[in-house]
């Protein structure tokens, strides 16, 4: 049962994209680093002046109460806030709200505390800066950065007003209001430059999905051209001369039968020069697509070497291992997490063997297999190739086509 919950987890996470994989390691610090914060400052400094009187223990236990529901509460509305800065909502207020009246109760709490002698004045730093910590997570992301920091400034004043009913020093007072004041800044760096580097991530990834589909639209719209260039021309020639011969026919010309032989011989050459437009559209160059590989893998962060001769290999094969790169190429950064990329070419006397290996395997049940596999099989097959594709051990997923030379 263990064995099967981690490898569900391993897939699960293997499955999610480099961008994913950020948000999901910077929410899961932010979430940390709260209760860090929590345990390691709030924590220890109120429990180690814990008083025995009841009042003093009361008051100590709440600060702590309120400390714990802060973090619990204020990471549920920082993920809402969050949702909203990267545009995949609105967040409602009354998270935030909730979180700024846990903030100020807190300082009460911590103020009382202090008045009950239940807890230094060299300590109140630490606990004050996280009581100010969640609030100001989650309120950094739903404004503008100086608006922020003019607002959280402004959380000084009841910091004050409070320990100085309290009976804080003056000169601890003006320290713990500048601490609150300056706590601002660290919540606005950890939380909203987070953030913004997230955004910044998700659109860069939208910028290459969107460039990809503007490619395969490019292509198809070149596609498009050349077909109209070489099928225009021809059809309305053969329609004028199939108009011409019915003219003919239905003057008893004999010319009608030389006017139908010239249509017949136009539509043959345009059959042949469609098939010539396809075969230069299906057919790719191996050197061509190696390159291509090696450069968009390149700009992936995904390191590329090739290894084999340059040429000695017949039309239809180097087409055919052409595709076989490409199709690679495409998973890898679709479906895998690799970091290198091996591609091997081997020639001998009778067949060409091109071998694609990467070290980053999807870790999926297996099921039926992708199209682009099929399809390159069948095309591999054509020509009396085959294909084999799957995991070889130790987090390798190798692909293997051999062609005839």
């Amino acid at each position: 049962m263990v064995g099967r919950i981690r490898a569900w987890h391993q897939r699960h996470w293997r499955d999610r994209s480099r961008v994913e994989k950020v948000e999901v390691q910077s929410r899961v610090i932010w979430r940390c680093s709260t209760w860090f914060f929590f345990i390691s400052w709030d924590v220890p400094f109120v429990i180690q002046d814990l008083r025995p009187e009841p009042l003093a223990r009361a008051l100590a236990w709440a600060v702590l109460a309120t400390g714990a529901v802060q973090a619990f509460q204020g990471l549920r509305a920082h993920r809402d806030a969050l949702d909203q800065y990267l545009g995949r909502g609105v967040a409602s207020r009354r998270p935030l709200v909730v979180a700024g009246v846990l903030c100020l109760v807190s300082i009460a709490l911590l103020a009382a505390l202090y008045a009950v002698h239940g807890i230094k004045d060299t300590e109140l730093i630490l606990v004050l800066v996280y009581v100010v910590l969640p609030f100001g997570m989650t309120y950094s992301m739903l404004t503008t950065p100086w608006k922020f920091l003019l607002r959280s400034a402004l959380l000084a004043v009841p910091t004050a007003v409070a320990f100085t009913l309290a009976g804080v020093p003056a000169a601890r007072v003006v320290s713990l209001a500048l601490a609150v004041a300056l706590s601002g800044t660290y919540n606005l760096l950890v939380s909203r430059c987070g953030a913004w580097t997230l955004s910044v991530m998700w659109e860069s990834d939208r910028a290459r999905e969107t460039e990809a589909r503007l490619a395969v639209a490019e292509e198809r719209l070149r596609f498009g051209r050349d077909m109209h260039d070489v099928l225009g021309r021809n059809l309305a020639v053969i329609a004028l001369k199939a108009e011409l011969a019915v003219q003919l026919a239905q003057r008893g010309r004999p010319e009608a039968v030389a006017q139908m032989v010239e249509v017949q011989r136009i539509a043959q050459e345009s059959q042949k020069e469609v098939r010539e437009v396809v075969r230069g559209y299906r057919e790719a160059d191996l050197g061509v697509e190696i390159e291509g590989a090696r450069g968009v893998l390149e700009a992936a962060g995904i390191g590329c070497d090739f290894s084999g001769p340059a040429d000695g290999l017949p039309v239809e094969a180097q087409s055919a291992l052409g595709w076989v790169v490409r199709e690679a190429t495409t998973n890898v950064l679709r479906h895998g997490d690799a970091r290198a990329v091996a591609i091997r070419l081997a020639l001998t006397e009778r067949t060409a063997t091109l071998v694609v290996e990467n070290d980053g395997v999807p870790e999926r049940p297996a099921g039926t297999p992708g199209s682009g596999l099929a399809g390159l099989r069948e095309r591999l097959s054509a020509i009396g190739g085959t294909l084999e594709a799957g995991p070889a051990g130790g987090g390798l997923f190798r692909l293997t086509a051999e062609v005839p030379r």
